[in-house]
């Protein structure tokens, strides 16, 4: 029995011009777990990667998101430039908090 699949040149021209198919060659424990993720979630494995690379940022993301955020504290918070010494200020301030040894912040 030979079954043949009919494409609407119209649709199948159109869905080829937005969408272009590339592999990612896994291994099978990560191609399993991802078609698990989109399933739970009601998806796409093709949406779940989208997703998932879209709230994935780039070291330039990184990076600018850093910069504005220090012009941010610099502006609403410290009224001066942020300095080397308020990383570490806060970094330790950080790690109070994770290890516990400062109670919730009021």
């Amino acid at each position: 029995m030979t079954v043949t699949l009919v494409r609407p040149e119209k649709v199948y021209r159109r869905y080829t011009l937005l969408m272009a198919d590339t592999t990612i060659k896994v291994d099978p424990a990560i191609r399993d777990r991802l078609q698990e993720l989109a399933r739970e979630r009601g998806i796409t494995m093709r949406d779940l990667v989208a997703e998932l690379a879209g709230a994935t940022p780039t070291k330039e993301e990184l990076r600018e998101r850093y910069e504005e955020t220090r012009a941010y504290v610099e502006e609403h918070f410290l009224g001066r430039p942020y300095t080397e010494e308020d990383e570490k200020a806060g970094e330790k301030l950080w790690a109070d908090l994770e290890a516990g040894r400062i109670g919730e912040v009021q």
